[in-house]
């Protein structure tokens, strides 16, 4: 597939400063409030290693005014201005590395649950040739803190298994959106990630399965995962949207979504 022929989002792009790094962390969010402000006020000591962009799904929380993403040091802030969710703010998002010249791309939630200290052991993992780096919590040298038993019983014993079976690589954290993907792996011919199919969650669960099927590299790294204790800040509001995300895992497991 051309990148003429990428099926993307309608989105608005604004660029602060030049790109700076060979790597990029995207940042999916939408309405994260302070918790967004926080996190990057976080990275700032790991924005010389890595260009920030975020993939914002349109939020009207004042949180992505350009005043406040060129104070945290973002390098460009892209809106998506159509339907879809977080696989669709990451098309937007990934297309946009790419055609950039990046060489892999980091992601991780904007709610100020992950410890982005861990950005630099990504990008080491990257520059030692893997494709594919999944972050865990589960994993010697993770943490967990305060997660939902509901998380942890999904995360473990349901999502993880089902993707480790098909995916050829015993995961054990796959729900957890910090993550990264070399340039390779999302420009391969047999993996086509920029495809409209990818809507809602799909995309993260598709490619933690498809990247050894192509025969390409890929691992687990120990991250820190904590949830306040009185709250859960998450899109996963009720039933229905957990169960629509389980559906999504199964499609990925089962090669739905595979290129025909």
């Amino acid at each position: 597939m051309r990148t003429s022929d990428w099926e993307l989002p309608k989105f608005e792009k604004f660029e602060f400063r030049k790109k700076s790094s060979k790597y990029c962390v995207c940042i999916p969010i939408i309405n994260e409030g302070q918790r967004i402000l926080t996190q990057l006020e976080k990275m700032k000591k790991v924005s010389k290693l890595a260009d920030i962009i975020i993939c914002d799904g349109r939020s009207n929380d004042g949180s992505t005014k350009l005043s406040v993403m060129k104070k945290y040091n973002v390098r460009t802030l892209l809106t998506k201005l159509g339907p879809g969710k977080q696989a669709t703010q990451l098309r937007m998002g990934f297309s946009y590395a790419l055609k950039q010249g990046y060489k892999g791309v980091i992601q991780v939630d904007g709610n100020n649950k992950d410890g982005v200290n861990a950005i630099p052991r990504f990008i080491k993992e990257l520059d030692a040739g893997y494709d594919y780096i999944q972050g865990s919590r589960f994993v010697k040298g993770g943490k967990a803190v305060n997660t939902p038993i509901n998380r942890y019983i999904g995360v473990r014993f349901i999502a993880s298994p089902l993707i480790s079976l098909f995916g050829g690589y015993l995961y054990t954290d796959i729900t957890n959106g910090f993550r990264a993907y070399s340039a390779r792996y999302l420009l391969h011919s047999k993996v086509l990630p920029f495809r409209s199919v990818f809507l809602q969650y799909g995309l993260n669960f598709y490619l933690a399965v498809r990247a050894r099927q192509v025969g390409l590299l890929s691992k687990e790294i120990p991250v820190l995962r904590a949830y306040p204790k009185h709250s859960t800040p998450s899109k996963m509001k009720n039933f229905s949207d957990q169960f629509d995300l389980l559906k999504e895992v199964v499609y990925a497991a089962f090669g739905k979504y595979n290129p025909r």
